[in-house]
């Protein structure tokens, strides 16, 4: 499955606010969306994505990207998802899809695991049993990690196939050695005005971006160069025009 449109970067709000990375899991397969009493936050997903778009809520509320992760491979949910949120998840994505309710006592999985295809980040803190389903669900080699002092490497980052967005507090030795073991290309940047909760204000995958409608043009055209959401060929053009959408 792919998108409909070209590489694009857009902004938006859930319910005004800018923190649309905590409402939102995005991946080249499927995208899980916090539900909304506004239709807006949905439609603008609906008119840009062709994945399936669920819309749910873990544990009765809609902070779906801090709660969980997924890739293309498999999707984590925390311990305390209800039953019903569970099988309403199940029913609506792929069948191909891994689906596990994850037995650890950090719950906001989205903000203790970072993940792409092919390697994922984890609290340092979390146990072993926890990394191995990580492992097994996402399909991906799983390397406990901080990111500068911060072990929430969910939250000061976020990650495609080609590319790393980091909080700016890490040193460049740090850096080179993140961007040699997870063999993508790293930026250190900000989102929604200097914010250095990276994951919060924004999601990705490996054609088109979401971010917090606060983000100034330097910070977006910084996530567009990290995560290669312009073509060369239209570089330039997309430099001096960057689609926004406004939701209020």
């Amino acid at each position: 499955m792919g998108f409909s449109i070209p590489l694009m970067l857009y902004t938006t709000v859930f319910e005004g606010n800018s923190e649309v990375g905590a409402y939102a899991v995005l991946t080249n397969n499927y995208c899980l969306l916090g539900r909304s009493k506004s239709r807006v936050f949905y439609s603008t997903f609906q008119e840009i994505l062709n994945v399936p778009i669920v819309e749910c809520l873990i544990n009765t509320i809609p902070t779906i990207g801090s709660l969980c992760q997924g890739n293309k491979h498999g999707l984590l949910v925390p311990h305390n998802t209800t039953d019903q949120e569970l099988q309403h998840i199940r029913n609506s994505l792929p069948e191909e899809i891994k689906i596990k309710r994850l037995s650890e006592r950090y719950n906001a999985l989205g903000n203790v695991i970072l993940s792409n295809d092919r390697i994922a980040l984890a609290h340092p803190d979390l146990s072993e049993e926890s990394i191995e389903d990580i492992s097994n669900v996402l399909c991906v080699e799983v390397i406990k990690q901080s990111i500068g002092r911060e072990p929430l490497v969910g939250t000061f980052a976020a990650i495609n196939n080609v590319g790393m967005l980091i909080q700016p507090n890490v040193d460049e030795n740090e850096l080179q050695e993140l961007s040699k073991l997870l063999e993508v290309q790293i930026i250190a940047g900000t989102v929604n005005r200097g914010g250095v909760a990276i994951g919060g204000g924004l999601v990705v995958n490996d054609w088109v971006g979401f971010v917090g409608n606060d983000s100034t043009v330097h910070e977006r055209s910084v996530i567009e160069k990290v995560f290669k959401l312009i073509s060369n060929s239209d570089d330039e053009v997309h430099k001096k025009a960057l689609i926004e959408t406004h939701i209020n």
